[in-house]
């Protein structure tokens, strides 16, 4: 039992969440994380959930294995791109040539392969160096003369779009008949095959967080939450046959989802498990002080802007893949609106040193869902640019209020 106060004794203040039970606890630090950002990709699910609600009960295709396989080849190229984005989005920077960048690169090997017979795996080397020369170019030109990356990447969009239609020439539109290159979005594994898949990957979710948990004991960090981790290996133990069942009914998993999967946890793991993914963090969080830190800041920039140049070209040959054809719009419209609104939907900050590659994935879904289910409603143009924007307004709202919730003083509510 405590002891009583005594008089003209100030009680000494109660730590927040003090006193509450673990269902409480864990309600407050769930609440804290959602101001704070930290768990940006909760509304995120919740938010795909409801749409994907609302367009299952207006038209009942909307749910159907055909329907969804079409949404996963749909937004394999935009997400691939939104990848590109998210790595440049993290430095606190901005690459407004993406769009233009993959139209560019999907020409360059459309017209080396259709028109001058190279192999198609030399054609695709060659459009995905196109695109890293360009990123290259424009980090260089960024961090060299210390021009904005906004106003880089600007000229860049026209510059770009200008080279499309040169290498294009007066034919306007290429199409493409490669069976390697057309098997990019047409290919679909086996059914065997593809449960065989879904069972690695459930292996390697509950593989990664043993060695998650054993590499933080080891370095004397708490394990965490196990239920957490339970939470995890179940989402994905559930999710993946669900999806893998789904997509088997119609024609298989597609091999556009398994690259754009491939992408996105391979620079997951380099942002999270490696030196150069924590150097990036630093420079978006605080450049100075990463300079002052020893981290090469410059060289950090130019290599993010190559990777994302070189992102942008496989998105392209993705979507040149499934249209199969190349032409003067390739990259236009909404292209690059739609990457960048799917990574910031997806969670990833604005402002720098804040945000997760799976961001891309789960925007680019988002952003898939409405357009796709927009679609099958027969709604209008408008209403579909009108919704995205809403979308990518709170998206951005939500971001900087937890920016400002991350920057009040410890003991301020």
């Amino acid at each position: 039992m405590a002891a009583p106060q005594k008089a003209g004794e100030i009680a000494a203040p109660v730590p927040r969440g003090e006193g509450l039970s673990p269902r409480g606890e864990g309600l407050s630090a769930l609440a804290r994380r959602l101001r704070q950002g930290d768990a940006s990709s909760l509304p995120v699910l919740l938010g795909l959930v409801l749409i994907w609600g609302i367009f299952a009960s207006q038209n009942e295709n909307f749910l159907s294995a055909r329907n969804l396989t079409n949404l996963v080849l749909q937004i394999a190229a935009m997400g691939t791109i939104s990848v590109g984005i998210v790595l440049v989005l993290l430095l606190g920077e901005i690459d407004l040539s993406v769009g233009a960048v993959s139209g560019m690169s999907a020409a360059v090997m459309a017209i080396l392969n259709v028109q001058h017979g190279v192999s198609p795996a030399l054609s695709l080397l060659a459009g995905v160096t196109t695109g890293s020369l360009i990123g290259l170019v424009q980090g260089f030109w960024f961090t060299r003369f210390r021009v904005p990356s906004f106003v880089v990447t600007l000229a860049g969009l026209l510059a770009w779009q200008g080279a499309l239609l040169w290498v294009l020439g007066t034919t306007g539109t290429v199409n493409v008949y490669d069976p390697i290159i057309s098997g990019l979005a047409g290919t679909f594994l086996s059914p065997s095959l593809g449960w065989a898949l879904g069972a690695l990957c459930v292996g390697l979710a509950i593989f990664g967080q043993v060695v998650t948990l054993r590499r933080r004991t080891k370095a004397g960090l708490p394990p965490g939450s196990r239920g957490a981790v339970i939470a995890r290996v179940a989402i994905v133990a559930v999710l993946v046959p669900a999806v893998v069942g789904l997509l088997n009914a119609d024609r298989g998993v597609p091999l556009a989802l398994l690259l754009l999967l491939g992408f996105v946890i391979g620079f997951d793991l380099l942002l999270r498990r490696t030196r150069f993914g924590r150097h990036v963090f630093a420079v978006g969080g605080n450049a100075e002080a990463a300079r002052r830190a020893g981290i090469r800041v410059d060289v950090i920039r130019v290599a993010v802007f190559t990777l994302c140049g070189a992102l942008a070209a496989a998105g392209g040959m993705l979507a040149t893949s499934r249209l199969l054809a190349v032409n003067q719009s390739s990259g236009g419209g909404d292209v690059l609106l739609n990457a960048i609104a799917a990574a910031v939907i997806g969670g990833t900050s604005l402002f720098g040193g804040r945000g997760t590659v799976w961001s891309a994935l789960t925007g680019a879904l988002l952003i898939g869902s409405i357009s796709n289910g927009m679609d099958l409603l027969a709604l209008p143009s408008s209403v579909k640019f009108m919704v995205t924007g809403a979308a990518l307004l709170a998206a951005v709202t939500i971001d900087a209020l937890a920016r400002s919730g991350r920057q009040q003083p410890a003991g301020r509510p």
